[in-house]
């Protein structure tokens, strides 16, 4: 069951196969980012383009959030059902075609209902393509595959921003959104040229039960799924609170104007990329376990550091230590949710558990700080994100199993 650390069903894949898997995962994840923040960036032209109050624009967020976590449940356990590159091409595809679609919306109903079906194929990506690496690349460096998908969607998120830069003078939102459509061609490519995983065409041949049960098969079993529940959302709670507040943030505390807060964010996601990459590292380095203790730890101490400060000047640049510490954990997310979880629920696990902490966090934690803000400042809202740091790090410390360097679960 899911706590057996038996041996791996794998046959050593290819140097070939793995990086194709690699730039498979980490191309989709990029889209992925792509795809999913094209809305935000364009927002204002939406908004101005239909007419719309405050809610409306606020539902298309909550539209694409839903969708989001629909998505990584259905495609988590399609993926263990029917395959981990099939399934892949089919979420990229979705959001892809939807994003493209959405650009001949007559109405905003028709944008809700295409950001709606973005989000599903955007929830169920994640998990697919982590799992895809996971299962072909060695134990050793096994984090550090994963990580190098995690930087996808910061890059996607860049892009995002240059695309709607030098399209939306002169094509509007509908011309951005076109764009949106070429992930396409990488979900045509990942159907036709890569290779299922050779512990996946193995296990398919002996599924025992329902994917989910695996992740509650034992009380074991159990604390480790809770406790990885709580980390990602943790996680989501911080990354989606800090970025959407801190824009609004910076421009009423720190007079920033739009072109130092675009600056501070170019900062901050950069900050993060080096993060992600480096907790990769760590954690193939000295352990997962000691890896997230130390992360959540640490981002307990910056969160209250970090708003403490009054210069404009080292705000700026602080992002890039903020950015590091509050999405660095990403690096050993795609490895960690593979490692405690058989072949034939290992999909389902991934998108389960990452999807629920995205939902939840995602949509909790912008949600808390906005009813905090209404007490107190907005600067003191932020600084209170610090106290589910230290509850993340006890949480592993307690039930989350060291794996470093083993064998995925058969």
């Amino acid at each position: 069951m899911a706590e057996q650390t038996s041996q791996s069903l794998s046959y050593p894949s290819t140097k070939r196969t793995q990086w194709q898997n690699l730039g498979a995962a980490s191309l989709g994840y990029l889209t992925d980012g792509l795809d999913q923040m094209i809305i935000s960036f364009t927002l204002t032209a939406v908004i101005a383009s239909f007419a719309l109050n405050s809610v409306q624009a606020g539902a298309i967020a909550t539209a694409t959030m839903v969708g989001t976590w629909v998505g990584s449940y259905a495609f988590g356990l399609l993926a263990d059902y029917v395959g981990r590159v099939r399934t892949l091409s089919w979420t990229i595809l979705l959001y892809a075609a939807s994003t493209g679609l959405s650009a001949l919306s007559p109405n905003y109903h028709m944008l809700l209902f295409w950001r709606f079906l973005v989000g599903l194929g955007i929830g169920g990506e994640f998990g697919i393509g982590m799992t895809l690496v996971t299962e072909s690349w060695p134990a050793k460096i096994r984090a550090q595959a994963g990580s190098y998908v995690a930087i996808g969607f910061s890059l996607g998120v860049l892009l995002a921003s240059f695309v709607t830069l030098l399209i939306l003078p002169h094509w509007g939102w509908r011309g951005v959104m076109v764009v949106g459509v070429l992930p396409a061609i990488l979900a045509a490519w990942a159907r036709f040229r890569l290779k299922e995983p050779a512990d996946f065409q193995k296990a398919r041949t002996h599924r025992r039960a329902f994917p989910l049960t695996d992740l509650f098969a034992s009380g074991k079993v159990t604390k480790v799924t809770l406790a990885l529940l709580f980390m990602t959302t943790v996680q989501n709670f911080g990354y989606y609170a800090i970025m959407l507040w801190m824009p609004s943030t910076l421009e009423k505390v720190h007079h920033y104007t739009l072109g130092h807060t675009t600056e501070w964010t170019l900062i901050t996601t950069t900050g993060m990329i080096v993060g992600i990459i480096f907790f990769g590292w760590l954690c193939d380095t000295i352990g997962r376990k000691p890896s997230y203790i130390i992360l959540f730890l640490g981002t307990a101490l910056m969160i209250p550091l970090y708003f403490s400060i009054t210069s404009p000047v080292i705000v700026l640049w602080g992002g890039f230590i903020l950015g590091a510490f509050v999405n660095g954990g990403m690096g050993g997310y795609g490895a960690l949710l593979s490692e405690y979880y058989p072949t034939e629920s290992r999909s389902t696990a991934e998108n389960f558990i990452f999807g629920t902490g995205r939902g939840v966090g995602g949509g909790l934690g912008p949600l808390l700080i906005g009813l905090l803000a209404t007490q107190m400042s907005i600067t003191s809202a932020l600084t209170l994100l610090f106290i589910v740091y230290p509850v993340a790090a006890l949480f592993v410390w307690r039930w989350v199993p060291e794996r470093k360097g083993q064998e995925l679960p058969a």
